[in-house]
C-alpha cells in the first residue's frame, strides 16, 4: 500500500467516526428537547448518560488524528484537514455537553404546567441540529458554500432566541410566579443558541481545511 493510499484510508476511517459522532450529537439534541416537551425523565437521563459515550468517540478520533499527524507526514492540505477535524470534534463534544445540560434543566420542570408552550424552543433545536449535521457534511464533501451558509442560519436561531426572551420577559411582568420556569426556558434557549454557534465554528474550520484561511473571532 502506497503512503498516499494509506493516508486516505486512515482519513476515511476518521471521517466515518466523525459522522458517527455527529449523528450521536444530533440525536442528543433531539432527545433533550423531546424529554422536555414530553416530560420524559427517563429520556433526559439517557441523554445525560450517553454524553460519556460521545466523549469516548471524541477521544478515539483525537488519537487517530494524532497518529496520522505523527506517522504519516501529511502534506500541507492534509495537515489542514486533520487539524480541522481535531478542532471540530472539540465543538461536537461541547454540543453534546450542552444537550446533556438541557436534559438536566428539563428534569427541573417536574409536573408543573408550562407557562409557555416550547414551540419556538423546538424550532430552535430543529434548526441547530440540522446546522450541526450540515457543518460536518460540509467537511466530508469539501462544500464551502454549505459551510458559509451556516452564518445566515445562525441568524435565524438568534432571531428565535430574541422572540423567546421577549415572550418570557412579558410572562414575568404578567405574573412573578412565572420566574422559575422562565429562567429554565431561557437557559435552554441559550444552550441552543450556543449549539448553533458551535456549528458555525465547525463551518469556519471547514473553510480553513479547504483554503488555509481561518476567520478569527
Amino acid at each position: 500500500m502506497s503512503i498516499r493510499v494509506k493516508y486516505e484510508t486512515e482519513l476515511n476511517s476518521v471521517y466515518n467516526k466523525l459522522i458517527a459522532m455527529c449523528r450521536s450529537v444530533e440525536t442528543a439534541i433531539e432527545r433533550s428537547i423531546d424529554s422536555l416537551i414530553t416530560r420524559n425523565d427517563d429520556l433526559a437521563k439517557e441523554v445525560i448518560r450517553d454524553d460519556k459515550r460521545i466523549d469516548g468517540i471524541e477521544h478515539e478520533i483525537e488519537q487517530d488524528c494524532l497518529k496520522i499527524l505523527l506517522l504519516e507526514h501529511p502534506v500541507a492540505s492534509d495537515f489542514r484537514e486533520v487539524s480541522a477535524t481535531l478542532k471540530m470534534i472539540t465543538d461536537l463534544e461541547r454540543i453534546a455537553d450542552q444537550a446533556a445540560d438541557i436534559s438536566e434543566l428539563a428534569l427541573q420542570f417536574g409536573d408543573e404546567r408550562f407557562i409557555k408552550e416550547p414551540t419556538h424552543i423546538k424550532e430552535m433545536a430543529k434548526l441547530a441540529a440540522l446546522m450541526v449535521k450540515d457543518s460536518v457534511l460540509s467537511l466530508i464533501n469539501k462544500d464551502r458554500e454549505l459551510a458559509r451558509a451556516l452564518d445566515d442560519r445562525d441568524d435565524r436561531v438568534d432571531a428565535l432566541f430574541g422572540v423567546i426572551k421577549s415572550d418570557l420577559v412579558a410572562l414575568i411582568q404578567k405574573d412573578k410566579n412565572n420566574v422559575d420556569q422562565a429562567i429554565l426556558f431561557m437557559m435552554i434557549a441559550k444552550y441552543l443558541e450556543r449549539i448553533s454557534d458551535h456549528a458555525v465554528n465547525i463551518g469556519e474550520w471547514v473553510e480553513y481545511a479547504i483554503t488555509g484561511s481561518h476567520k478569527v473571532g
